[in-house]
């Protein structure tokens, strides 16, 4: 599998972040079972506007990773979703959703949703 160099970008590549109904689903029930002293630390930290409210900026990474929504999962990999770090990793055509989405994480939904 093709790696991308994620660290350093400090999570500018991510968002606008578009949630379907069930990546909404799985990322409330990770946030309900994350220790509550780390979903704080989560929640409090400074973002930069339209990066998506789950990028963990102290650990340059993503702060729900093992459910992150789909277009996550393919940025970098498909040519209409490049990596600007690493464009040669866009092999695969273009990306499109399985699902429509319900929103827009930052923007239609934020921490309160997730209380």
């Amino acid at each position: 599998m093709e790696t991308l160099p994620c660290t350093g970008c400090r999570g500018l590549c991510c968002g606008p972040v578009p949630v379907t109904e069930q990546e909404l689903k799985k990322i409330k029930k990770k946030i309900k079972s994350m220790p509550p002293k780390l979903r704080a630390e989560l929640e409090g930290q400074k973002r930069f506007f339209g990066t998506c409210i789950f990028f963990d900026q102290d650990k340059d990474r993503c702060g729900i990773h093992s459910v992150r929504p789909a277009i996550c999962r393919a940025f970098g990999l498909h040519k209409n979703l490049v990596c600007f770090r690493k464009p040669e990793a866009a092999v695969k055509a273009n990306w499109s959703a399985a699902e429509a989405p319900v929103g827009i994480l930052s923007e239609d939904f934020t921490w309160k949703d997730f209380k």
